[in-house]
């Protein structure tokens, strides 16, 4: 069982930054793909950002790229996502997953653990 953690969410103007973080309880966190992943008000959930197990492999929504970034401290357990030129359309519950991999992959689905989400509001 891996719990996830997500912080740094918080009210921003439109074309601010934010800092979201995910720490993960494993000991194993080098074997999971990470992935962020957020659900706007009435919006189903839909696929943000992923990164595979070293960093190496990296996929992004179409929506975000350019404009967010992730990575991941596999020393400090925990997975990041840079979110920068915000718009109100990126007002949204964001979270985390993880899923484990043999593979160096970075996928937008079947992911096995989820966070508890941090809810990020970009004013216009």
């Amino acid at each position: 069982q891996v719990q996830l953690v997500e912080s740094g969410g918080g009210l921003v103007q439109a074309g601010g930054s934010l800092r979201l973080s995910c720490a993960a309880s494993t000991r194993t966190f080098s074997r999971y793909a990470m992935g962020w992943f957020r659900q706007a008000p009435g919006k189903e959930r839909e696929f943000v950002a992923a990164i595979s197990r070293t960093g190496d492999n990296i996929y992004y929504a179409d929506s975000v790229k350019g404009r967010f970034t992730i990575s991941r401290d596999n020393a400090k357990n925990t997975v990041y996502l840079q979110v920068s030129s915000l718009k109100p359309e990126d007002t949204a519950v964001y979270y985390c997953a993880a899923k484990f991999s043999v593979t160096d992959r970075a996928t937008a689905s079947d992911y096995d653990y989820w966070g508890q989400g941090t809810p990020v509001t970009v004013s216009s």
